[in-house]
Parts: structure tokens; sequence; C-alpha cells
């Protein structure tokens, strides 16, 4: 049982979720991206807007064939704080020590969490000061000179964290505390890339980052099998998608958009305005068979950050970090992110802030977001001044609900699928190196090999939706998928059986190529910006160095 501090106590009491379906991964979960400040109530709580979650396969020093290097482990990386500036000072943008980040696994596929890795932050102030005449005043900034060290003496505020892994129910279950080799429970968070000056050229920040990449040993975990990685800090913003044109009612012709040679013409091979930006990623590295149960190799996983349920404003402050408030109360989730842009682009304006705070278990109360959805409507508007231009006709959309609340037979379906909208990674298909991966995931290897029929000539078949890559790129994905791309692929003879939807008789449709407007030409839509163009690193936590505050923009 999660037992409450002495203070956490008093401020209660005070404040009273391959052979058949291989085509169906063109979706992606029904969404064009990332969720970035996806919902209005997290518009304001910046700290604990999730924003993006990844779960693959470790590809780190893999071999050609998938084996060796890391490749038994499993790489979970949960984002928050969105579109950071990298010149973000003075304070930058440390976690909330008020918050609660969590990533869960169902391992069972009931839809409830199995395990819950979670994360608590303290910040501690240094109280830096310098003598001023006869008087020693606190210095302005978080750091008073070079840092390049883990605890280095030079930073004025100092950000360390806490993991515990959970078994059960994420509040009732049994809590232990995940620790570095020699026992300790606290790790070092490394200080955001303030600039070249304070902490030297990218290389040499990413070699003070990688100081603070962790050992760790989890508890319950089989014999052998219990130890890890885990890393928290800033990193480059690696999600990659035309934002500013998207929500300009989609600012481009659709023969621009159809188009595959302008598949990167507004992402300039890497270098997007988003890509400027950074995020803050807590990434763990667990062994697949301590995240695993039984027989059964799919694993569904999502994100969560919660706030407490109360909190008192001091107008008369102390001395101190962050000491204007006071909070109390249960946890209540406020950010929740499996698929990319699920609420961002799928959920409807006025159930935004409740399918934040709500669990997978509970989905069905979303189903009509994803079997009458308005976003093909809406890019139909945009694209040609009429919601029916591009938008499919087999309502209700049996094709989009299958992959988005069941996951794919013979893919990542789990033997037993409870429906609701989760991450599902097979864990039994190998990683394959950078290199290698295709950037429209397992949909993308299906179309090169010529369709499912010539499988055995598959080379990767470990992309999104089976789990999520830094590499994948889920927009474009998405976009062949809500316009229609699985009706064509299914075909009038319902090759994919995409006329209903698996555990719900009362779903059913015409999902054939006569439903498409656009028929074969949905294959083609893109955004404009490539994701297989955004640098990374081939190792944990793979997403790449952050952009510092003082280079040139």
């Amino acid at each position: 049982m999660q037992v409450l501090n002495a203070e956490e106590q008093v401020m209660v009491v005070k404040f009273k979720t391959l052979a058949q379906g291989c085509s169906l991964l063109l979706l992606a979960g029904a969404a064009l991206a990332s969720s970035h400040r996806e919902a209005p109530f997290i518009t304001t709580s910046p700290k604990v807007d999730g924003t993006d979650f990844y779960m693959f396969r470790s590809y780190e020093g893999i071999a050609a064939n998938g084996t060796g290097g890391r490749s038994d482990y499993v790489t979970l990386i949960a984002n928050y704080q969105p579109l950071q500036a990298p010149y973000g000072g003075p304070n930058y943008f440390q976690l909330d020590p008020n918050a609660l980040y969590e990533i869960h696994i169902d391992n069972n596929g009931d839809a409830k969490e199995d395990l819950t890795f979670q994360f608590r932050f303290t910040n501690k102030l240094n109280g830096v000061a310098l003598p001023i005449g006869s008087a020693s005043t606190p210095i302005p900034l978080i750091q008073a000179g070079v840092v390049s060290a883990v605890n280095d003496p030079n930073l004025n505020l100092n950000e360390t964290y806490t993991v515990n892994v959970v078994r059960g129910d994420r509040r009732r279950g049994a809590s232990q505390s995940v620790t570095k080799g020699d026992g300790n429970k606290v790790f070092e968070k490394p200080v955001d890339y303030i600039g070249g000056k304070t902490l030297g050229e990218p290389a040499a920040y990413e070699a003070y980052a990688q100081k603070h990449i962790h050992s760790i040993r989890i508890p319950g975990c089989p014999a052998g099998k219990d130890v890890g990685n885990v890393f928290v800090g800033q990193r480059q913003e690696g999600f990659a998608v035309n934002l500013g044109t998207v929500f300009d009612l989609v600012n481009a012709p659709a023969s621009f958009l159809l188009d595959p040679a302008n598949k990167d013409a507004a992402g300039m091979g890497g270098k997007h305005v988003i890509q400027k930006a950074n995020v803050t990623s807590i990434a763990i590295e667990v062994h697949k068979d301590c995240l695993v149960a039984g027989t059964d190799p799919v694993i569904g996983g999502w994100s969560t950050a919660s706030m407490r349920q109360a909190r008192l404003l001091n107008g008369k402050p102390p001395s101190g970090h962050q000491a204007s408030e006071k909070a109390g109360g249960a946890w209540v989730q406020v950010s929740r992110l499996g698929n990319p842009l699920v609420n961002e682009l799928v959920i409807g304006l006025p159930d935004k802030d409740k399918f934040n705070a709500s669990r997978p278990q509970d989905d069905t109360q979303f189903l009509n977001y994803v079997t009458n959805p308005s976003l093909p409507a809406l890019l139909g508007i945009a694209l040609a001044g009429n919601p029916a231009a591009v938008a499919p006709t087999n309502l209700p959309r049996t094709d989009l609900a299958t992959v988005f609340l069941t996951g794919i037979t013979g893919v990542n379906k789990p033997a037993t699928a409870t429906p609701s909208e989760v991450l599902r990674l097979n864990t039994a298909v190998a990683p394959v190196v950078f290199a290698m991966q295709n950037r429209l995931g397992v949909a993308g290897e299906v179309l090169r090999i010529g369709g499912p029929a010539n499988l055995s000539q598959a080379v990767d078949l470990a992309g999104f939706p089976n789990g999520r890559r830094p590499k994948d790129d889920v927009v474009d994905i998405a976009l062949v998928a809500v316009l229609g791309g699985l009706c064509v692929i299914n075909g009038d003879g319902n090759a994919l059986g995409l006329n209903s939807v698996p555990g719900v008789p009362s779903l059913t449709s015409a999902c054939k190529p006569s439903s498409v407007p656009l028929g074969a030409g949905s294959a083609s839509i893109h955004d404009g910006v490539d994701q297989a163009t955004v640098p990374f690193l081939a190792r944990f936590p793979y997403l790449n160095t952050p952009n510092s505050g003082s280079a040139a923009y």
C-alpha cells in the first residue's frame, strides 16, 4: 500500500488505457500527431502536460537480425512540458514537485494497469550567495558558473527524483522503491541546456547528460532480469509535424498534400521549427520479461500526470523555492496519453478534459468519437469547402474502431482485449536497427513488400502502431487511415474483416473502396514534414541532445 507522509496526511484531512490485420497498421490510433496543449485545462499547467509516449523494443547495439545489444529490453519514454523555448531562463523547465508522473502497463488486456512506474521530483535550492559589500546576496540564477558534473557545486538548484513500481491498482497496489545498484533511492536529473558558456557545446552537454543515465534495480522482476536504466532530462523535441499549418485549417493545397515528392517540403531535413524546441523526457528501460504476464507477449502502455486535488496560495510566501503554494488532497489525473494525438484531434472539445482525467477501462464512453469522427469532415471543409469531399462513408467507422480499441489480430492484439485506447506492443517482435526502420512503421513495410501475401519478405514489423519508436511517422500513417486507406485495402470482399469490430458485435459497416472518396489516392497524403529526417540517438534515451539556450535561431 502507498503511505502518505505526515505532511500529506495533514493536507488530505485539510482539503478533504499479423496475418489478417497487417494492413490495419496504417491507422496508428486515429490521430494526426502527438499531444501538445490538447485540452483546455492542461494549457494552464504545462509542467504536467504529457506530449508524447513511446514504447518499443530497445535497438541499442543490436545486430542486423535484431538480437544482441539491448534487444531484450523495452524502452518507455513519456515526454512532458511541450514546445520549450531553449532560452527560457532564468528558471527553465523543472518538473513539478507537487505532481505525480506515471507510466502504466496493462499485461493481460483488461484495460487496467498491472504495473505502474511512479516518478516524484524534488527541487533543492542551494542558496548560493555572493558577498556584496557587507551583505551576502543570493544570486538570481539557477547556476553560478560552469556546470559539468552531477550535483555540480555551481548549481543553485538541484533537481532529484524517486521511482516507485506499483503492482496492481496505481493507488491501492503494493509499492516498492526502484533503486540504483548501490541501493540509493534518489536519482539526479541534469540541469536544462542553459547554453554553451555554462554547459559547453552540444557534445559536452550530452556527455554531462549521460552521467545522469542511472543503472537501476526493479524489485519484483524475474531474477537476473530486474536491472535496467532510467533517465529524466531535457531533450530536443523529436516529434515532427507541420503543426501551424495543420491547425490553420490545413493551410496547404490538396495538390501539395497528395504529392509524395513534397513529404518533407516543410520539414527541411529535420530542421522544422518544432525541432528548435525542447521537451522534458522521463525514460526507463525495463527487461521485457518484467513487463509481460504469462504467455501473452502483448502489453498496453500509457502515461499520465496527476496533481493534488486542492492547493492554497500564500499571499505572503516565505523565502525559498516554489513556496507560494501548499498542495494537498487526493491525486487527480489531469493528463493522459497512449496513442498520439487522440485527445488533440479525435476527442471533441467538450470532452477533452474528461478524456485526460479518464482511465482506459472506461473508454467506451468515447466510442462515438472513433466510429463517427469529425476529422474527415473537417479535412473536407478545409481542403475542398465540402465536409463530404474526402470523408469515408462507412459509418460507423469500424475500420478505425478495430485498431483504436482492440489492437490488431496477429500483430498487437492481446489474447483477451477489453476495448480501450492504449499503445500496444508485441514484445515477441524483434527490434530493428535504426537505419533499417521503415518510417511508416509496419504499414510502410507491408506496402514496401507488396501486401500481406508477401510477409515472409518483411524486415521491419516492429514499428507503429506495434508500439511507437521515435522514427515512426505517425502523422502520415494516420492521415492515410482517417481518409479511408484501410477500406481500399479491405476491398469489396471484406478481406481484412473490417466490416465489424472484434468483441463489439453491434458495430458493422461497409468498409470497401466505394466508401472512400479519395480512392487509392488516400495512400499518398502527408503533412509535408518527414519524421525520418529528425536526428535521434542510437542508444538510450534515444531522443536527441536538446537545443542550447544560447544558440542562434
